[in-house]
């Protein structure tokens, strides 16, 4: 496997195991545990810039404005991203959040479409529209919306489309981005503490030390996949992706033992094929690809 695939690759199983870290935290408060997520992970990549003398970079990347709106937009779009998904594994919604990370790769196949022009067949539109069923029925027969799964899905798919399209060293970018959330992050910080709604107050003992392992275990995936998917191709990374909600799923099911419920039974029958018919069109434009390049050597 290239390296950008396989990048990508094991971000992803590393985001699959991440509820049982987050579940450690659930002690503390959603934006609290955010908060913290932000700000260490900006330390780790200060250190990783310190160690690896990179810190003369930034001077040119401070001043390209175009770049540092994009990296703005990514701030918000990961902020958001992570808050909702915190808060869906301290609220018991892991299935919501692993039904977040299928329904994410057919975001990202229109996005590959509408955005980078990467070839779609007819079976690619054909899962699109049933992903979209998914959503569409619950709402319809339960009227029951799945904010929790579209908030995740809908903001790291964009998010992943923005950085494919920002050259920079994977470290810097990250950097960057917790930088410019960084000051909100540590005022709510210093706030709950005064509060008495913080770590002091509820942690003890060697449960401290998982507040800066936040931080690596936030910025370690995310150095991964921003370094994978420049060389990945969307839609593949869409199908690598489902590495990520498959180990969600069986984490929730089977350590937490959280309900299966019906509205999510129904999202799933019809996000499900969608999958299986994406792989099945990925894999005959595959075929089709590697036959006319045999034809093209004769």
């Amino acid at each position: 496997m290239a390296k950008g695939p396989l990048y990508v690759t094991l971000c992803y199983v590393f985001w699959g195991l991440l509820p049982i870290f987050w579940k450690t935290l659930d002690s503390l408060d959603p934006l609290y545990i955010l908060a913290c997520r932000i700000f260490w992970s900006l330390l780790f990549c200060a250190v990783l810039l310190l160690l690896r003398r990179r810190w003369a970079e930034l001077k040119p990347l401070l001043r390209d404005r175009r770049l540092l709106g994009k990296l703005a937009l990514c701030s918000v779009l990961i902020t958001v991203n992570w808050g909702s998904y915190i808060w869906a594994v301290n609220s018991d919604h892991i299935i919501d959040a692993s039904l977040a990370y299928y329904l994410e790769p057919i975001l990202v196949i229109f996005i590959g479409a509408l955005c980078f022009r990467e070839q779609l067949t007819r079976l690619h539109w054909c899962s699109v529209v049933l992903a979209a069923l998914g959503v569409i029925v619950p709402i319809a027969y339960y009227g029951q919306f799945p904010f929790i799964a579209l908030s995740i899905a809908v903001t790291f798919a964009v998010y992943g489309a923005i950085k494919k399209t920002v050259a920079i060293d994977s470290t810097l970018s990250i950097f960057l981005e917790t930088l410019i959330m960084s000051p909100l992050a540590l005022g709510f910080i210093i706030y709950m503490e005064t509060q008495q709604l913080g770590a002091l107050a509820a942690l003890s003992g060697w449960q401290y030390l998982l507040l800066p392992l936040s931080g690596i275990v936030t910025s370690v995936p995310l150095i991964l996949f921003s370094q994978g998917i420049k060389s990945t191709p969307y839609n593949l990374s869409g199908i690598l992706m489902y590495i990520n909600p498959t180990i969600e799923l069986l984490v929730g099911v089977l350590l937490y033992h959280e309900q299966f419920t019906i509205v999510q039974a129904v999202t799933f029958a019809f996000i499900g094929p969608a999958v299986i018919i994406y792989l099945l069109a990925n894999r005959r434009l595959g075929k089709t690809a590697a036959l006319d390049e045999a034809r093209a050597r004769r």
